[in-house]
């Protein structure tokens, strides 16, 4: 990293500033150009450069290196100096109150501060993570959240939030995917642009707007064998038809920033990738905001190969797209003298103070710079309805795998031992990126469970080992525990620091500590419900499988304990469905279900096959895929129905079946719309979802659920990199997961 030093001025303020416009005047287009114009070029790079708070929490210090933030006394005189255009992921009101006093009232041209922060998945109130709660399949939900994240987050002066992140993953040994919405380019694209719409409110000047980020441009997911950071050697093609469009839905939704992404794009790092940035960002797109790079993700260059030194890098990434350096001070330090050198041009230096200064009045800064540090507005007592919120996310985040013999949900008055390492205690509940939430407002499992029965006498807890590491008399305590249960609830899976950044897996298994203590305890022999804690899709051993009741709990925020209660006795049906196929094995990875089929796909699941696309030991299928997840009802499909089989090239057709709930309690079922294209100038994947639809069902009762299709929505990139549809036959499925479901087929006609 860049050596920690003050941003300091090497060049005296010169010129005259008694014209230049103060207060809302100075964020009208006229007064934008009039400052551009007063500034000095140390100035003009101080609006690029954005650092880490030098008061920030402890969480936001141990995610953001502490050697790379100035003191508080350093960061407040670049400020005065007018050169530093925002700091990010401190939460004092006090404190970014001082700082942009100093920056309104004490700097030569009065620009205000930008206050920044990572808001992944609530601030105070934490939700569950990102990829929990795109198990709800609800875009809405999504929005609300979001809503709430940033309502909290204005009340201490931030206004801009480097969230949500739109990256599809699809190798779970990449730990990120946890901030994700998942493999899907559909749903991701839905849930980018409800998060924007969420964090930004009713527009960017109202004082509880955020400005949204989607990040990280581009390929971030796709990193090779899923490790963090690595390279994305992925064709253009898969660009566009996987990772973009979720970027565009959240730009199409009014996102007026965008994050570049540590990796490069084959061979193009892209933190200097002028094709993607330029090119493609703001020249086919449109699109006229702010690119800020990631953490110091310009000197990074370097360590790429790309950079010959911070000066070269400072260059590469400016004159890549980038207009905002982040933390590592690398645009303050060089970009006046690659202006002077003649090796960046000023005007394009002055586009990019330009798109910040507008961002800056667009938030209502320059009119008022206090607008999100009104002490009314600074309440530590938040909203009983943020809480009442997270517990609705936080149920509706979950998933139920498999239920035999109906072992679920719990009687209330039966003896329950709740084993494993995550079954009390406040840690693990939140998840990763959690920089501004205090664990200890999360409700364990343990209480929300004891809160939850006839006699709270009835649980029995022990932890039986770590999340990875064995306690000593652990297991024998466990086993103990089962025996005298009448069910056993085992919560198991990845502690908090497990997913997340830099977290990549070799092995998405349970540590081996658990697998031991799952064993022992299972072979008790008594009724086991399996709760799986993740921010990753995980594999299970076969006795972990075995269970008979498997649910994935992901990371649920502060009301895990009271969620898991609600599902578990019953209050509410498990709703949630997997936004992410559960492999087989890791050996699988990536894995997803819209995978290619290929030209020697196999036909069974039998052994025997020789030169079949198949592993020795398994057909390429997912343990649970896509889109699955249980009920307490029994929901099944029948009567597909595809119209007259045929759709006009400007036309529709409907696509419809019957759902019926068969069973004794009331179903909420996710019906799933699948297309096949099945003979196209370029090989198509096996299913893309089209639609979801979700249906409350009483017992007995049925609906007719109806899908309509456009020729859009069978558009893919073609051989000349656009966007096309071709007339043919599609095979299409109403379905409950992406392997399973009423087969149909329409053809759509020439136009």
């Amino acid at each position: 990293m860049p050596q920690a030093v003050p941003i300091r001025s090497e060049a005296p303020h010169v010129r005259a500033v008694a014209d230049v416009p103060r207060g809302a005047a100075a964020g009208t287009p006229e007064g934008i150009e009039a400052l551009i114009a007063a500034m000095t070029l140390e100035e003009k790079a101080g609006q690029l450069t954005i650092m880490p708070a030098a008061k920030a929490p402890a969480l936001a210090e141990a995610a953001n290196p502490a050697a790379m933030a100035a003191g508080m006394a350093d960061q407040e005189q670049a400020v005065r100096d007018g050169l530093l255009g925002g700091v990010f992921n401190g939460d004092d009101a006090a404190w970014h109150r001082r700082m942009q006093q100093v920056a309104v009232h004490e700097s030569r041209l009065g620009v205000p501060l930008l206050f920044a922060a990572d808001v992944i998945h609530g601030f105070r109130t934490i939700f569950p993570v990102p990829l929990a709660e795109a198990a709800a399949f609800d875009p809405d939900l999504a929005r609300r959240t979001a809503r709430a994240a940033a309502d909290e987050a204005t009340r201490v002066g931030l206004a801009w939030n480097f969230a949500p992140m739109v990256d599809v993953s699809r190798d779970a040994r990449w730990g990120r995917g946890v901030e994700g919405a998942g493999e899907d380019v559909l749903l991701g694209a839905r849930l980018a642009a409800a998060r924007v719409e969420g964090f930004q409110g009713a527009g960017l000047g109202d004082p509880s707007a955020m400005m949204a980020t989607p990040k990280h441009l581009a390929a971030y997911g796709a990193a090779a064998a899923g490790l963090d950071y690595a390279g994305a050697d992925v064709s253009e093609r898969t660009l566009r038809e996987v990772y973009f469009p979720p970027f565009q839905a959240a730009f199409g939704a009014g996102a007026p920033s965008t994050m570049a992404a540590f990796n490069d794009v084959a061979g193009v790092p892209c933190h200097a990738n002028a094709w993607l940035m330029k090119s493609v960002l703001r020249g086919e797109w449109g699109f006229d905001g702010l690119v800020v790079s990631d953490y110091t993700g310009d000197f990074e260059l370097i360590a790429h190969g790309l950079a010959e030194d911070e000066r070269d890098a400072a260059r590469l990434a400016f004159s890549g797209g980038v207009d905002m350096s982040m933390s590592s001070g690398l645009y303050a330090r060089f970009l006046p003298g690659l202006v002077r050198s003649g090796d960046v041009a000023e005007a394009e230096v002055d586009a990019a103070v330009r798109r910040v200064l507008r961002l800056k009045a667009a938030l209502g800064l320059f009119a008022d710079p206090f607008n999100r540090l009104k002490p009314e507005r600074e309440e530590t007592d938040h909203a009983p309805a943020h809480r009442d919120l997270a517990r609705e996310a936080a149920r509706r985040s979950l998933v139920l795998l498999k239920n035999e013999g109906g072992l679920l949900p719990l009687s209330r008055d039966r003896r329950i031992a709740l084993i494993g390492p995550f079954a009390s205690g406040h840690e693990h509940l939140n998840g990763p990126w959690v920089l501004f939430g205090d664990p200890h407002r999360a409700v364990s499992v343990e209480d929300g469970l004891r809160a939850a029965m006839a006699d709270p006498q009835g649980l029995t807890v022990v932890a039986g080992c770590e999340a990875e590491a064995a306690i000593a008399g652990g297991i024998d305590d466990a086993v103990a525990a089962a025996r005298a249960a009448d069910v056993v609830v085992l919560v198991v899976g990845e502690g908090e620091r497990m997913s997340g950044e830099a977290q990549s897996r070799l092995d998405i298994g349970l540590p081996e500590a658990q697998r031991a203590l799952v064993a022992a305890v299972r072979a008790v022999g008594k009724p086991t419900v399996l709760i799986l804690k993740c921010g990753r899709a995980v594999t299970l051993d076969p006795v972990s499988e075995g269970s008979e009741a498997l649910m994935v709990a992901w990371f649920l925020g502060v009301e895990t304990g009271t969620a898991l209660a609600d599902v578990l006795f019953g209050d509410h049906a498990p709703s949630g469905r997997l936004p992410v196929s559960f492999p087989r094995h890791v050996g699988q990875s990536p894995f997803h279900y819209d995978r290619k089929v290929t030209g020697r796909p196999p036909l069974t699941l039998q052994h025997g096959e020789e030169f079949k696309s198949r592993w020795r030991e398994s057909l390429n299928v997912a343990a649970w895929p896509f889109g699955h997840g249980l009920t307490y009802g029994d929901v099944a499909y029948a009567d597909l129905d595809v119209g007259p089989g045929r759709m006009d090239w400007d036309g529709t057709i409907q696509i419809a079946a019957t759902v019926t709930n068969r069973g004794a309690r009331a179903a909420e079922e996710l019906v799933q719309l699948y297309v096949h294209d099945r003979a196209a100038s370029l090989t198509r994947p096996i299913r893309q979802l089209k639609g979801f639809r979700r249906v409350s069902l009483a017992p007995g009762a049925s609906e007719r659920v109806a899908f309509t299709l456009c020729r859009a929505d069978l558009t893919f990139v073609g051989p000349d990199l656009t966007w096309i549809a071709e007339p043919g036959r599609f095979t299409v499925w109403i379905a409950p997961s992406a392997e399973t479901g009423l087969e149909g087929e329409f053809e759509l006609l020439a136009g």
